[in-house]
């Protein structure tokens, strides 16, 4: 006698859609988007993924990723092939984070769906490899973005990230809710780093209206960055090297001496 198999348990996948070039995405991202009946996310991102002719696109504005984590779970539970997306790598400052804290204080049922993260190209990645190698020594990324923890919280793990010689990746560096946002950083990393760390301002990287801009800390311009710039810190170790055509190489050194 033939056993029916049990049915397969809903599925969700969270994809990261890299920082905007078609060929910076990942094959696994676009086969999980060439079987998704429903695509759920911020509009421009839902916008740029490529998927089926029939698929159902739910975009929402960017501050409601609860929301709309949690309306991609109900769906999913419903027996839809769901794919939530997010730019870059989504468990970076992507709707990773969003879909698991709503299982987390959501029903028992949504524990049961699988939940697949599928991972991407962040931005901090494009951007250091357009520049050379800035990350090649320790570094950390930080959200200026106050929406979720206190602006005092941010200017606190500044200081302590500059202070122990890390490079800086920052991420949401400016809104036009928060101009004075950026500002204020590079007053709070001034008093901590010597004006001559370079800096760079690394825009919608392999994206056509890509722009990289190199500074040191003491004459970046918050004027010239929006939130589609990747803002990155050197440390003290972090060296540019000029050429004779082109932008210079910028890259840290992986070597530190005992103090």
């Amino acid at each position: 006698m033939t056993q029916t198999p049990p049915p397969s348990p809903p599925c969700l996948f969270i994809v990261g859609l890299g920082p905007g070039a078609p060929d910076q995405m990942t094959p696994q991202a676009a086969a999980a988007l060439a079987q998704a009946s429903d695509l759920i996310g911020y509009g421009p991102y839902v916008a740029r993924a490529v998927a089926g002719p029939d698929v159902v696109r739910h975009a929402t504005d960017n501050r409601v990723e609860l929301e709309r984590a949690r309306h991609a779970l109900e769906l999913a539970l419903a027996g839809r092939r769901v794919v939530v997306v997010s730019g870059g790598d989504a468990g970076v400052f992507g709707m990773a984070s969003a879909v698991f804290e709503a299982i987390d204080h959501g029903p028992a049922a949504w524990r049961d769906i699988d939940v697949q993260v599928i991972p991407g190209v962040s931005a901090v990645l494009a951007a250091a490899a357009r520049l050379g190698a800035p990350l090649g020594g320790d570094f950390c990324v930080m959200s200026l973005s106050d929406n979720l923890k206190p602006r005092a919280v941010v200017h606190d793990r500044l200081r302590a990230a500059a202070g122990a010689g890390f490079v800086i990746a920052l991420y949401n560096p400016r809104s036009k809710a928060r101009p004075g946002q950026l500002a204020e950083a590079f007053d709070v990393l001034r008093a901590v780093l010597p004006g001559t760390v370079p800096v760079a301002f690394a825009r919608a990287i392999g994206r056509p209206d890509e722009r990289v801009i190199l500074h040191d800390l003491a004459h970046a311009d918050p004027e010239q960055v929006d939130m589609s710039t990747l803002v990155l810190i050197g440390c003290e170790r972090t060296h540019l090297i000029p050429r004779p055509q082109g932008q210079p190489w910028l890259y840290t050194s992986r070597r530190v001496d005992p103090s």
